[in-house]
């Protein structure tokens, strides 16, 4: 085999092949070559089947890219090997030990909306009240729980409220409910070959004798059940290689347990430990800062990155006044990156919360940039932000029947389709919009929140009216019951969007419902005219972006409170997960690395005074080249500005900076009424600095 351009320590993972061997492998050192290379080469060198090797890794995508390199190497025969994910592999030992377990070949395999659907026919059955026990919140526990390998019997030592007595009963009704329908979920795909080599020993001795050598990708990532299947599967050989490194250990907030590679010499203790530290992907500059960084965490194993290649520019630091300067400072830099010849797909920008993203989308539309959002959805496209949108569509239109079907039993309020299809037929032969057909019922109960709704709607800001639609429709309340993580950031998405509303009003004085949907649709509309098949600028949160690398990358929203997190402040470990996750976003970087924060920031629909992050000047002043702000992109915007006393009253002519001329045809408290000329009419703050009273 031809092992040219291998450094020595690649070479020494990979010809090693007895054993038990720890490769921590730092960002950009070649961690997958070497893995499939040591495959590859064990193959050629030993007189071993394909059979008798198993690799795992986290993702089918990871599992497609190992088989496709091996495959290069030594042709058909990695077709032989076990390649797979960890939930891959349980599935297969499940297939072929199914009735050991009481299961027939045809059980079946429950997928998340399986398990949510089971799970509230529970709760029905026992009449646990569903506003007050979100089903999703008590899934996330059961999953949790069998994740921690705490069976029912083991949870009901821990049950010390109300809460964790339905938590029980409905897990172990769901329990009996998967055995009884001959159904497995996806956390059994890990849990149920434990306890099938627990209770039967001959079964796990046939497949450590089969799986001679084992081989683990991204041992850092690792959770409890998947920890123990690897070393069950391994005690025979002990044959086991693992790779990872402790310093991209970012996912524990989803059960990932780093401290399973740092103790995996404690587990093998004639362990042979190789610390692959040449990068071959970015400047010496950019290794400098993360190791910087990430020498501040104590629980890790020392390495320290370096690399052959140049020592490339300096960090670039932005201080911007507000999240509007952070996005038109970006937005400056790429417009020169692509005007130099710089591909879009080359260039990428993290932000640690997926609410960021509105802010920097926006302004990539209003420059007409190309750009695809990666591990999430477009903000407008988002399923919470639609939800809402359509609330205030409704709430300005009742005849807005695509609107009420999207809403009318979100959150859940008992609406079925038998009710809808009725309300269908009673429109239908009335020759009216479903909201007029609804008469009785519950739907009538939501009718009536959205006539509530209506009548509040002129009476207050745009932003203080969102909240109080997130409030009277039961949205928050509902997120907030579910208590998981997918719910805590479609809040955070959600009191996003108020920064959407306060920024209207402060910039154009909309005021009215009507007017802000129309601006909003403007938008909303460009977002979904971005096309795929084309070259794109990347936008991605720093979780996301493990594993991918880019020639440019900015960071944006580097201030203590967002990275880290306010909520890693009292955690120690929280903290250095959130230094790990800085590491991860720098490492991206090949070329050039952009650093920006801003000293105010509008999110959540709140504007907060921000400090530059710890992060920054743990990375040294003498790597960053601090930008000097270009008065064109860093007006600063003074909230206060906004308002003066225009002194308008009805039959003023007026104009306004963006809708021109117009007349004053009411006044309502702090709103005017206004007939524009070519924008028709329009409700405005009336003191808002756009307007300016004219002459005759």
């Amino acid at each position: 085999m031809n092992l040219e351009g291998l450094n020595n320590r690649q070479l020494e993972a990979i010809k090693n092949l007895d054993g038990p061997m720890l490769v921590l492998a730092g960002a950009g050192s070649g961690k997958t070559k070497v893995l499939t290379t040591k495959v590859a080469y064990l193959l050629e060198s030993r007189d071993v089947s394909p059979k008798n090797i198993l690799a795992i890794t986290f993702t089918n995508k990871a599992a497609k890219e190992m088989k496709d390199r091996i495959f290069s190497l030594i042709g058909r025969e990695a077709f032989l090997i076990q390649i797979s994910t960890f939930h891959s592999f349980g599935l297969k030992i499940l297939k072929e030990n199914y009735d050991l377990l009481g299961y027939t070949s045809n059980f079946t395999i429950l997928d998340a909306s399986d398990s949510e659907t089971v799970i509230k026919k529970i709760m029905k059955d026992y009449d646990i009240d569903s506003s007050k026990y979100n089903y999703r919140a008590i899934k996330a526990s059961i999953s949790s729980n069998k994740n921690e390998m705490v069976g029912v019997e083991e949870y009901r030592k821990f049950v010390y409220n109300d809460y964790d007595e339905v938590v029980l009963k409905v897990y172990e009704e769901y329990e009996k409910e998967l055995k009884r329908s001959n159904a497995i979920d996806f956390d059994d795909l890990l849990i149920l070959p434990l306890k099938l080599f627990g209770e039967h020993k001959e079964v796990l001795q046939k497949y450590q004798e089969q799986y001679k050598y084992v081989f683990i990708d991204e041992y850092q990532d690792t959770n409890k059940p998947q920890y123990i299947l690897s070393k069950l599967i391994s005690a025979k050989y002990k044959n086991i290689t693992v790779v990872g490194d402790n310093d991209q250990a970012i996912f524990t907030w989803r059960g990932a347990d780093y401290k399973n590679i740092l103790n995996f010499e404690k587990d093998y203790e004639d362990a042979k430990v190789v610390i692959l530290d040449e990068n071959y992907r970015s400047t010496k500059t950019i290794l400098k800062a993360a190791n910087n960084v990430i020498k501040n965490n104590k629980k890790r194993k020392e390495k320290n990155l370096w690399t052959e290649n140049e020592d490339g520019n300096k960090i670039t630091y932005y201080k911007a006044f507000d999240e509007k300067d952070e996005s038109f400072y970006v937005i400056k830099e790429i417009r020169k990156l692509l005007d130099d010849g710089v591909n879009p797909n080359d260039i990428c920008v993290l932000y640690r919360a997926n609410a960021q993203s509105r802010g920097i989308e926006d302004a990539f539309l209003e420059n007409n940039i190309s750009y695809r959002i990666v591990g999430s959805f477009a903000f407008y496209q988002r399923k919470e932000i639609k939800d809402l949108l359509s609330y205030l569509k409704l709430i300005h239109n009742e005849k807005d029947d695509v609107s009420l079907l999207r809403v009318i039993n979100y959150p859940k309020r008992g609406i079925g389709n038998k009710t809808i299809e009725e309300l269908t037929i009673v429109a239908r032969d009335k020759g009216c919009s479903l909201y007029d057909a609804i008469e009785s019922g519950k739907e009538l109960e939501f009718k009536n929140i959205i006539e509530e709704l209506k009548k509040s709607s002129e009476k207050m800001s745009l932003t203080e009216f969102v909240d109080l639609v997130l409030d009277k429709t039961g949205i928050r309340e509902s997120l907030k019951s579910e208590k998981t993580l997918e719910a805590d950031i479609r809040l955070e998405n959600l009191e996003e969007f108020k920064s959407i509303t306060r920024t209207v009003e402060e910039v154009d004085g909309i005021a009215s419902l009507g007017d802000f949907l129309d601006e909003i649709s403007l938008v909303t509309d460009a977002s979904e005219k971005q096309e795929d098949g084309q070259d794109k600028v990347t936008l991605m949160t720093m979780h996301a972006v493990k594993g991918l690398e880019f020639d440019y990358v900015f960071v944006i929203g580097v201030e203590e409170g967002l990275f880290p997190h306010l909520n890693s402040m009292n955690s120690e470990d929280e903290l250095e997960e959130e230094r790990r996750l800085c590491y991860v976003a720098i490492t991206r970087a090949r070329k050039k690395l952009y650093i920006i924060n801003a000293r105010s920031r509008l999110l959540y629909g709140k504007i907060s005074s921000n400090v530059p992050s710890r992060f920054i000047s743990e990375i040294g002043d003498d790597l960053l080249d601090q930008e000097k702000k270009d008065p064109i992109f860093s007006k600063k915007i003074n909230r206060e500005d906004m308002i003066v006393d225009n002194d308008i009253k009805v039959g003023d002519l007026i104009e306004h900076d963006k809708y021109g001329k117009g007349v004053v045809m009411d006044i309502d408290g702090s709103i005017a009424t206004i007939a524009f000329s070519k924008a028709g009419v329009k409700k405005l703050l009336k003191n808002h600095k756009a307007i300016k009273k004219v002459g005759i």
